[in-house]
């Protein structure tokens, strides 16, 4: 298992703001301290414009390296665009490492899957999974989903994926929720499940399995996964109801799959989030 991340990001910061600098600083801490899963370390790769113009605009990038706010959750802070290409280029790193036979998640702040072609929103500026998605098509990959099970629905991963060859968006998030969409299955390949808020556990996870099912049923040779624990109990911005060894289980389900699969870190805002990461990973290991 490849980890990837970087200490730069956790350089910004804003008082009272969830997604946080210690989400990475923690987690890493306590991923060098177990002794369980074998894991090697790297650094995101340098993620140039061609990449991220698969997915944005370029009106966007310029947006984004002006600094301007894009809204109270997602703020410009000092040096926001490094640390968005940073986390782009840490999801490229994590799918050349599936690419090569490894399982990998790339460890980094921002996340991404929020950010549409044209609009940063929800703590996201560029939509990392999408941008690896779409490069892996390119790169000759036949059949790309990307598996979302972050409690809040993958919008900007759905828009920017939508109806396009090859590839599909699989979401399993709370509705009613942020950002208030994914009710329904969109276009030809937005596969939405909602899950209504504070829904008992075990149909949690049966939900869950209906959108595993929908990702078998398309029949990838590749699997980006957002790995979002949001939908843990005890996260304090949604009401899932998940414990760390339902993330266990995704992650068993992933890796049951046989097929390549890459892993961004997208949500999670809870103090357990290192050990919900860490089971997940056990999990992706077996």
């Amino acid at each position: 298992m490849t980890i990837i991340t970087d200490p730069r990001c956790a350089e910004y910061a804003a008082d009272g703001h969830p997604e946080r600098p210690g989400r990475i600083s923690e987690t890493v801490e306590l991923l060098k301290r177990q002794e369980e899963l074998a894991l090697t370390w790297s650094e995101p790769l340098a993620a140039g414009d061609e990449a991220i113009l698969r997915a944005h605009t370029r009106h966007h990038l310029e947006h984004l390296e002006r600094a301007v706010d894009f809204d109270v959750d997602t703020p410009a802070y000092p040096g926001i665009a490094g640390h968005a290409r940073r986390s782009v280029g840490g999801a490229l790193q994590a799918l050349a490492a599936a690419r090569a036979g490894r399982s990998a998640l790339s460890l980094l702040r921002p996340p991404g899957h929020h950010a549409g072609a044209e609009q940063a929103m929800g703590f996201c500026y560029l939509n990392s999974v999408a941008i690896a998605a779409l490069e892996a098509r390119a790169g000759g990959s036949q059949r790309v989903a990307v598996f979302d099970f972050d409690v809040h629905h993958g919008n900007g991963t759905e828009d920017i994926l939508l109806d396009k060859p090859g590839l599909a968006s699989i979401s399993v998030h709370q509705f009613p929720a942020y950002p208030g969409t994914g009710r329904e299955h969109r276009g030809g390949n937005g596969f939405n499940f909602p899950v209504a808020p504070a829904t008992p556990r075990r149909e949690y996870r049966a939900i869950l399995a209906r959108g595993f099912a929908e990702l078998r049923n398309f029949r990838p040779d590749l699997v980006a996964v957002s790995a979002g624990f949001d939908a843990f109990r005890g996260d304090p911005l949604a009401e899932g109801t998940l414990e760390a060894e339902d993330f266990y289980w995704i992650g068993e389900t992933i890796r049951g799959l046989q097929v390549p699969a890459f892993s961004v870190l997208e949500g999670g805002y809870s103090e357990e989030l290192p050990e919900l990461i860490l089971a997940y990973l056990r999990g992706l290991e077996g």
